[in-house]
């Protein structure tokens, strides 16, 4: 029996920069169930209860059950572009934030009484009004919510944050890690009043608004359009760098919901948050929170644009490994050469100091030699000298 070991497939015809479904839809359904049993074994292993009943309370409603499923996106050069890099939003067709007792907290440019004015209004949509549980202005926020306890606290007190655009890169410093670590992050919403003629947007000189258009809001109508529009968006907010993470579903989806999302999210991150759009995308996974990422799409080059590759490239980079080979050749011939020479240098010195050596020897045994004439002439001259004295005193 043959299996597949492929972990991405191609696309049969048209363009290569486009998703296949049938890839997709199977690795939503292997991630899904991965989850879903990984979910079963926790549950079976928390079934210990504390003495006093602590664990008592239901869970229904943490992470373990309802666990965020991410699209990683890598691409071949970093998003640098400020633009792209402002937080912004996909529509999705199926939204995050569907839970019946979802609690919203809206942050506002100064006034808040104005947006607050909005909400209770009787046009505006009841089922969203039910849903805002708080109206904040910046000002507010960045004077009461300074610790890092009170901070916390706010995250935990609602599951969606919304933020008027105009303040929303305020709010990095306002709000602190606390919030941009966590899935919670501010989602943008345009509810700022905007002045048309004709059907069309009218430009205003920056340098001549007053206070009172910058802090002008929107109808009701369209406040509450925006408000359900980013309810039913997946927020985006990339990082300068080649990797980027966008929530895109969670483990109660089906695998063809988080399918759908995962195509309209790639759409929108082509169409408008990454340059150069699908040419440079490097890969795409999809991953759940404490698991392995699943690729549903690969890029076969590594470059963005045809004009970073030269023609001949390979031939190129051959002749230059070539040449730098015949190079370090006629280097390691000139070394040795060298060495040949400083090795015949040095012989003619060895002999010639062997000659001296044995001159010398020879000069010192001829020495030691008439040392020893001179001693035994001398000798022979004593005892004919004694041998006289001798005969005198017979004589004598």
């Amino acid at each position: 029996m043959v299996t597949s070991t492929a972990v991405t497939t191609k696309v049969a015809s048209g363009s290569p920069y486009q998703l296949e479904k049938s890839q997709v839809s199977k690795a939503s359904s292997a991630l899904l169930r991965h989850i879903k049993s990984k979910q079963v074994e926790k549950e079976k292993s928390a079934t210990k209860k504390t003495l006093i009943g602590d664990n008592d309370e239901s869970d229904d409603e943490t992470p373990l059950n309802n666990e965020a499923v991410w699209l990683v996106v890598t691409t071949k050069k970093h998003v640098v572009d400020k633009n792209r890099l402002k937080p912004g939003k996909i529509t999705v067709p199926h939204s995050l934030n569907d839970s019946s007792n979802l609690s919203v907290c809206l942050i506002t440019a100064d006034p808040q009484r104005s947006v607050k004015n909005i909400v209770t209004d009787p046009s505006f949509p009841e089922h969203l009004t039910s849903r805002i549980d708080r109206v904040i202005g910046y000002s507010k926020l960045k004077a009461r919510y300074q610790s890092f306890e009170s901070r916390r606290q706010l995250l935990s007190e609602h599951d969606v944050f919304l933020a008027d655009d105009r303040i929303i890169l305020r709010l990095v410093n306002t709000l602190g890690k606390i919030f941009y670590k966590s899935s919670k992050r501010p989602i943008p919403i345009s509810i700022a009043k905007v002045e048309k003629k004709d059907g069309k947007r009218v430009k205003k000189d920056p340098k001549q608004k007053s206070k009172e258009e910058d802090s002008a809001f929107a109808s009701p109508a369209i406040v509450a359009k925006e408000i359900e529009k980013a309810l039913h968006s997946a927020p985006v907010q990339l990082a300068p760098a080649t990797t980027a993470s966008i929530r895109i579903g969670s483990s109660k989806f089906t695998p063809e919901q988080l399918s759908e999302n995962v195509d309209a999210v790639v759409q929108g991150l082509t169409d408008k948050f990454i340059t150069k759009g699908w040419r440079n995308i490097k890969a795409l996974h999809i991953k759940g929170a404490t698991t392995m990422a699943m690729p549903i799409w690969l890029a076969n080059e590594l470059w963005v644009e045809e004009g970073d590759v030269a023609e001949g490239a390979a031939d190129d980079e051959a002749k230059a490994l070539e040449g730098a080979k015949n190079k370090k050749r006629k280097q390691n011939a000139e070394d040795e050469k060298l060495l040949e020479g400083n090795k015949k240098s040095k012989k003619p010195k060895a002999a010639d100091e062997d000659e001296d050596a044995a001159a010398r020897k020879e000069k010192l045994q001829k020495q030691k030699a008439k040392a020893l004439e001179d001693g035994n002439v001398a000798k022979t001259t004593e005892s004919a000298t004694k041998a006289g004295k001798k005969k005198r005193k017979s004589t004598s």
